[in-house]
């Protein structure tokens, strides 16, 4: 266990960014930078005990400047979408940047937290990361204190705990958008991969990814993922969800979500034994599975394309500011934002 700590580079404005690498006995290791609290790199042990890197992501600072893909990282204030790029609190309307065909995708593609300096605090087996965010900035009300903090277990689990406070009722919703690859992270198309979600209802959307509001049964449908099945089986189905975003990318929402950390899905690559559940207390999980990567070179010259990492980004349901009947993701003053995500290898 420890946590090792070196420079990774210099941001456009001369400040310098660290990368933190946390590690356990068995040879699982995760390395975090303080641009975007970004995860850079997750190697992991297979079945044969041989390790490779499972996260896509870039070599250096400068691949992380750009990311429009958003490898890895940390966002917010507000993640997925929210509708017409503006919502209303308290009879006041904000409206923030039309930056998704006239809606709102991941705050911000320039000054979202993805691309923000955080500061940075290492302790025995962990590394938290802190920002400042002030009224009005990207167009969200309050000022605001976040603090995210990775930390890995002798377990092979990777937790990622999230803390905000407001001195404003505003929108907080944080994710991460880690791409995994159990194959690792330049084997190409995870199609082959079996995925169970703990997930019977999800949120159908309209053209542009907005939720209609409908909470709709995954039974019947290619969306059926209560029962592990090959991410690619069903990815290019005559179903309308599907050809609307290119395959999957959609909000499910957790079954029995009560607040309380529970199992919500577990993925794993039959080729080399890697497993990975995921652990929650949010109400819903964005699988994407990479439909729309872009073609770019990462880590180790690895040629990344469409559909080869996938996305489980725990989250409040998308848009749910125009949707009384979704859990509302406004906090401030009197409700402070918490939440966990666990990440574990087996």
């Amino acid at each position: 266990m420890g946590v090792a700590k070196e420079k990774f580079g210099v941001t456009k404005d001369g400040r310098e960014v660290y990368a933190f690498t946390l590690s356990n006995s068995n040879g699982v290791r995760a390395r975090v930078i303080n641009y975007g609290a970004i995860l850079v790199n997750l190697f992991v042990p297979d079945k044969d005990g041989n390790v490779e890197d499972v996260v896509l992501g870039f070599d250096s600072l400068e691949g992380y400047f750009d990311n429009g893909s958003f490898l890895g990282a940390t966002i917010g204030p507000n993640a997925n979408r929210i509708g017409g790029a503006c919502f209303e609190i308290g009879g006041k309307t904000y409206r923030i940047d039309d930056n998704d065909g006239g809606n709102n995708l991941h705050s911000h593609k320039e000054e979202g937290y993805h691309k923000r300096v955080w500061d940075a605090d290492a302790g025995e087996n962990s590394v938290t990361f802190t920002l400042e965010g002030r009224d009005g900035e990207m167009g969200f009300p309050g000022n605001k204190k976040v603090v995210m903090t990775y930390s890995l277990s002798e377990d092979n689990a990777l937790k990622l705990q999230y803390h905000a406070s407001a001195d404003a009722d505003t929108i907080v919703n944080l994710t991460n958008h880690t791409y995994f690859n159990l194959a690792g992270h330049k084997a190409g198309k995870i199609e082959g991969h079996l995925l169970r979600l703990a997930a019977s209802h999800y949120t159908p959307t309209v053209p542009g990814s907005i939720p209609t509001g409908e909470i709709a049964p995954v039974a019947g449908t290619p969306m059926d993922f209560t029962t592990a099945k090959p991410i690619g089986r069903d990815i290019n189905a005559e179903f309308e969800q599907l050809k609307m975003a290119q395959g999957f990318d959609h909000n499910f929402v957790i079954d029995g979500a009560d607040g309380t950390v529970r199992e919500i899905a577990e993925a794993s690559d039959p080729g080399s034994g890697r497993r990975m559940k995921v652990f929650t207390d949010l109400p819903g999980v964005q699988f994407y599975a990479g439909n729309c990567i872009s073609e770019e070179t990462g880590k180790e010259g690895a040629l990344y394309g469409p559909r080869m990492g996938f996305c489980l980004e725990t989250q409040y349901y998308p848009d749910n500011i125009h949707h009384p009947g979704f859990p509302s993701a406004v906090f401030g003053p009197e409700k402070e934002y918490d939440s966990v995500t666990i990440y574990q290898f087996l």
